[in-house]
């Protein structure tokens, strides 16, 4: 069933969630504060947990172990993550819960981690892991799901308000490279300090008046009916949502396991004094020009669909994989490299419209959890170790070829299980400059489509003070 025309109130929000006017309103600087000192805490880990952990008398082999069970441990919180965020809608409480693990980094290194790697490195790497995770890969999941979530309630681009996020790690990893010069050990008390201020900011954080006093669901999209286990089980069984899973697995999972010894790749092939200074700075460049390919994601998605975006998001990380395989001049790993600037804003913004889109959106969060956190970590557990092996035994460029081969692979089985979310909500609903076509749909009480053989009442958006 085709989605009913737009109101003149959508038009309205649509307008309104251009990017000219979001810039505007102070609830999109709130939530791209929130992006931008979650991915300060986020990039500062990722980027200095190794060497710290090197630093420290830590082997290889334990440092992987913390990153295994840091996988493992978001495996199992993701789904109860994410019916437990259905459930609250938008109520901060596991949100808050997030930002408190993230406030104890500071405490924990230099407290507990310390003395536990004085004792015994595999117990230090299991518990590091552990609770790295409640921040990181299982707390990423609560961030991203809440601020979607909260974009629609605000009627402003979810990629708007994104865009932070790339510019917080760019920051951080400049702050983090010069305190890491005077004292390692304050990187992570950098990461405390982040964690503070994002706390503040989500505690002002505006939600619309009518979400943030329904009871029991916590939202007024909940409110429309009561979760059950039967509304779970129809996304499971969704076509679309099975072509979503293996997209993810294939493609989501590889763009980072292709990520994690490309600069072991990148250094042994460029002619640099210092390749992997070079290399730092290549990131560096490409995470802001990140930041930048997120101002226009949002209209481009909503143009070609959230399909098609997540196909070209493919294609082009197959062009990276297979063109680091046969070019390997200096000027061209440095181009492979900053076309990740490109692929990361078209992923996060497709996997978020897809959703939203073609799925019930009261079941947001389990779906983004389960369709996007679930399949890409155990992509990533299984990838990492087969490509990992595989680097040893044929060489990297072999390697790139296959892992091609696999992109390719499921991004057509996939393309042919997933249905076009355009063709789904009816021509002319996604709008060219604002909020996608669950968006466009506020304010309207008749049931429309909202993901296949799944009908609901879409409330209408309150208003909110400008």
């Amino acid at each position: 069933m085709s989605a009913p025309a737009p109101t003149a109130g959508s038009a309205e929000a649509a307008a309104e969630s251009s990017l000219a006017a979001s810039l505007k309103r102070g609830v999109l600087w709130n939530y791209g504060g929130i992006y931008f000192f979650y991915f300060a805490i986020w990039q500062i880990a990722f980027s200095f947990l190794g060497l710290w952990l090197a630093d420290g008398g830590m082997k290889p082999a334990n440092i992987g172990l913390v990153n295994t069970v840091m996988a493992i441990t978001a495996l199992c919180l993701q789904p109860l993550y994410g019916y437990l965020q259905d459930r609250l809608g938008l109520r901060k409480h596991l949100f808050a819960f997030v930002v408190l693990c993230a406030a104890m980094v500071g405490p924990f290194f230099s407290f507990v981690f310390v003395p536990l790697m004085g004792a015994n490195m595999t117990l230090a790497a299991v518990v590091g892991g552990m609770y790295l995770a409640l921040v990181l890969l299982a707390g990423v999941s609560v961030v991203e799901a809440f601020n979607e979530r909260a974009s629609r309630a605000n009627g402003f681009e979810y990629g708007h308000a994104r865009l932070f996020g790339s510019l917080g790690g760019a920051t951080a990893t400049f702050v983090g490279g010069v305190l890491w010069a005077s004292n390692p050990d304050s990187v992570w008390w950098a990461a405390s300090f982040a964690a503070l201020v994002l706390g503040v900011l989500l505690f002002v954080a505006r939600v619309p008046q009518e979400a943030a006093s329904a009871g029991g669901s916590g939202d007024a999209e909940a409110t429309v009916s009561k979760i059950s286990m039967a509304t779970i089980k129809r996304l499971l069984t969704d076509r679309s949502f099975v072509g979503f899973v293996i997209l993810m697995f294939g493609t989501a999972a590889l763009y980072d396991v292709f990520d994690q010894q490309f600069s072991i790749y990148f250094a042994s092939f460029v002619e640099h004094g210092n390749p992997e200074q070079l290399f730092a700075n290549v990131v560096t460049v490409q995470i802001f020009a990140e930041a930048a390919v997120m101002l226009v994601a949002p209209w481009f998605v909503n143009k070609v669909g959230a399909k098609r975006g997540l196909q070209l998001f493919a294609a082009i990380l197959v062009v990276r994989v297979l063109g680091s395989a046969l070019f390997t001049g200096t000027e061209a790993l440095i181009a492979w490299r900053l076309l990740a600037a490109i692929e990361m804003p078209l992923m996060l913004v497709s996997v978020m419209k897809y959703i939203t889109r073609m799925f019930d959106v009261k079941i947001s969060a389990t779906a983004y959890m389960l369709g996007f956190g679930v399949a890409k970590s155990l992509g990533v557990a299984l990838f990492s170790t087969t490509f990992g092996l595989s680097y040893e035994a044929i060489g990297y460029s072999t390697s790139y070829l296959v892992m091609t081969g696999v992109i390719v692979a499921v991004t057509v089985i996939a393309s042919i299980l997933m249905r076009d979310d355009k063709r789904q909500l009816g021509a002319g609903t996604g709008g060219s400059d604002g909020v996608d076509s669950a968006d466009a749909l506020a304010g309207l009480e008749e049931p429309v489509t909202v993901g296949a053989g799944t009908e609901a009442a879409v409330p209408a958006v309150p208003a909110l003070a400008r």
